[in-house]
């Protein structure tokens, strides 16, 4: 075989699209995070007086998502700022999502700090002014709520989309094909998923300090407090490893089991004209939230195969932004 190198760039999306959505973003991101700055002391001050271990859990938990929130605003404006830096290949998305990444991180160290003070106050109890660090905790709790609120609201976390294409050949011989395509593919921001996340696990681990607390007044259960403790650590655990995961891919370009892939080898393979085309190598990577690139080796024995009529198959998928394309022959026109 001999190889017809046809690769080009094609440049057809923005890879920074910092528009309302973003902006929303960013400005939601910071005012959580002025928010659970004054929840944090406040909690915090109000645990060390009343000695509840939940309280004191629920504001140093509270504390990483100072750091948590404040790196996803930090990331947002970095993304901006650096969006026109050539030396960037793919634009700037994935700071946002090394930003994800590190909050998950954090979120799964500020669980296991959880565990070892709560075993400790299981191991020697201290006594517990119930009605106060209830107060307290309920103004948390109210601080997590419209935090959750105000990053709901900048961004809808079940986007996705859909693309319809239909195309008709016509032969002379009196064959007729049709073909339709559709797909949905739909990616989350995960920069501001971390963010969400730490504040809904902020409000359950509220949520939980509350029960103890009130179980603690109630009933004298003075156990519930550091058990409470405990069952918040798992659940943030938890949300920490999803999260990790689903950043982790990206970073990792982890994305050949992407619906995208397949769509890609049926649109150069399945067309009625594709004759023996086959894709022999392909990789595929995501270069935004919803915008993937590929390079591809396509093996033919059609001659007046170019990389031109590959990216026209291609671009019914209107993820695929950018493409590179190599092409093999099939010597003397053999069927391959």
């Amino acid at each position: 075989m001999h190889t017809e190198d046809l690769s080009r760039w094609t440049h057809t999306h923005d890879f920074n699209p910092h528009g309302q959505e973003q902006k929303k973003a960013e400005r939601g991101t910071r005012l959580v995070l002025a928010l659970t700055v004054a929840a944090m002391l406040l909690e915090i001050g109000a645990g060390w007086w009343t000695g509840s271990m939940a309280l004191l859990a629920d504001g140093w938990h509270m504390s990483s998502h100072v750091l948590a929130i404040g790196l996803s605003a930090f990331a947002y404006a970095a993304a901006r700022r650096l969006a026109k830096d050539t030396r960037f290949a793919f634009g700037t998305w994935k700071i946002e999502v090394l930003a994800g990444f590190a909050s998950a991180i954090l979120l799964a160290g500020v669980a296991a700090l959880m565990v070892a003070g709560s075993l400790e106050r299981l191991l020697a109890p201290q006594p517990i002014r119930y009605a106060e660090a209830i107060a307290v905790a309920l103004l948390g709790l109210a601080v997590n709520v419209a935090s959750a609120f105000i990053l709901g609201g900048a961004h809808d976390h079940g986007h996705g989309h859909s693309h319809g294409h239909g195309h008709s050949h016509s032969h002379a011989h009196g064959h007729d094909h049709d073909h339709g395509h559709s797909h949905d593919h739909g990616h989350e921001d995960l920069n501001l998923k971390a963010a969400y996340i730490h504040v809904i696990a902020d409000a359950a681990t509220s949520v939980l300090a509350i029960a103890a607390l009130a179980c603690g007044w109630a009933w004298g259960w003075a156990w519930m407090d550091p058990v409470m403790g405990i069952v918040g650590a798992v659940l943030v655990g938890v949300w920490a490893k999803g999260l990790i995961v689903e950043t982790g891919k990206v970073l990792l370009d982890r994305e050949m089991d992407a619906p995208v892939v397949a769509e890609i080898r049926e649109a150069i393979e399945n067309p009625p004209d594709a004759g023996c085309t086959r894709v022999s190598d392909l990789h595929v990577w995501r270069v935004s939230k919803d915008v993937y690139a590929c390079a591809l080796t396509v093996v033919t024995h059609d001659r007046a195969l170019t990389a031109d009529a590959l990216r026209q198959r291609i671009a019914i998928h209107e993820e695929v932004a950018h493409s590179t394309i190599e092409i093999q022959h099939c010597p003397g026109g053999a069927r391959c």
